[in-house]
């Protein structure tokens, strides 16, 4: 195997958008990237790595003349083997790329819940589309568990199925005191105010609303801030001002997560359908005390792998209600856990090339 293509639908900051840049620093394979639309956030970082990075300019999902266009792309790199994130990406990139003549095509499903795909409700026109062209590939990736038995209730064949769970490069999110105050001072938190945060694109699903509401319930010294960006941000702009707390709720957008989760002291994943949960994962290794509704990258472990999490009901109500007992404890950091070490980057990238090489020989 000499190069490999991945094509992404965008490249804003999301977690499959990081997980692609975090494995491309540790995949020895020279890869470059397509980016069906917006080249955002991660785009610069990989080009800052020294990747090779492609912007598409995909109209919309119904811009078929993507799929030439691709496919002559992916005939001109001579690429060995063709890997899809997201979507929209798997369905025009595995189509391009047998059109293009390679035969070994690898798609990782980040984000397929029971109801929702990267926030969006599931349609059967969307479960269809996506059966028929999954066909055209040679192997899918499963980020977890979950999402693998997803897979295989859509009626995608289990031999086709590889769980290779999302990593990270620990070092990366180790808590900076220096990077804590700089964040804190560009956001307006004063430094003895207690910051609950949230990282994630701000779309349905997220339970990013609920925060905001149990946020509100609080004692006037609580902040809270949701890294990302989305659709739902006039709406949580809208519901913060409703209930007065507009001073309280900052929206910074897309920045760099290492820095804002060394700014945080408690992490919230309110998410009620997250397929692995890996901004909760990096705010362990930041040392922060975790709530989440749903995690499979640590409900799938043992309780003690991550003693600095703890599993929460869904809704305003029992946010507020953990963040309270949390909130009694003074804020405090916790020491690295097992559950980071076990999700190491390297250990990714050695399992996903485990499925390239499968992907190849077939």
């Amino acid at each position: 195997m000499k190069r490999a293509l991945h094509i992404i639908t965008g490249l804003g900051v999301g977690g499959a958008e990081r997980q692609l840049r975090a494995l491309l620093t540790r995949l020895p394979l020279p890869s470059d990237v397509v980016t069906l639309t917006n080249p955002g956030t991660v785009a610069r970082e990989l080009r800052a790595d020294g990747v090779r990075v492609t912007h598409l300019g995909m109209a919309g999902n119904r811009d078929l003349g993507a799929v030439p266009r691709l496919a002559r792309l992916i005939r001109r790199g001579g690429y060995d083997l063709v890997h899809t994130h997201l979507y929209r990406a798997c369905v025009y990139g595995r189509i391009a790329a047998r059109l293009a003549g390679v035969r070994a095509v690898v798609a990782t499903e980040h984000s397929l819940g029971e109801r929702v795909l990267e926030g969006r409700p599931l349609t059967p026109g969307t479960r269809a589309l996506y059966l028929a062209t999954e066909r055209l590939g040679r192997a899918t990736v499963a980020v977890s568990g979950t999402v693998a038995g997803r897979l295989r209730q859509w009626g995608v064949p289990a031999e086709r199925i590889h769980v290779v769970p999302n990593g990270i490069a620990p070092e990366r999110f180790r808590y900076d005191p220096h990077a804590r105050a700089a964040v804190r001072a560009r956001l307006g938190v004063p430094a003895d105010a207690v910051l609950v945060g949230g990282v994630g694109r701000l779309v349905p699903g997220k339970g990013f609303p609920d925060l905001v509401r149990a946020v509100a319930g609080l004692p006037e010294e609580v902040r809270l801030v949701l890294a990302g960006e989305g659709p739902l941000r006039g709406g949580l702009e809208r519901l913060a001002a409703e209930l007065g707390v507009a001073g309280r709720v900052l929206l910074p957008g897309e920045c760099a997560v290492p820095e804002v989760l060394s700014a945080m002291d408690v992490f919230v994943s309110a998410s009620t359908e997250e397929t692995f949960g890996l901004a909760a994962l990096e705010a362990l290794a930041a040392g922060l005390p975790v709530l989440h509704v749903t995690c499979p990258a640590i409900d799938e472990l043992p309780p003690r792998a991550a003693p600095g999490a703890r599993r929460v009901a869904a809704g305003a109500g029992a946010l507020r209600a953990a963040l309270r007992t949390e909130l009694d404890r003074a804020p405090h950091r916790f020491p690295v856990p097992e559950a980071v070490r076990h999700y190491d980057i390297g250990r990714a990238a050695g399992r996903l090339m485990d499925v390239y090489e499968g992907a190849q020989s077939r």
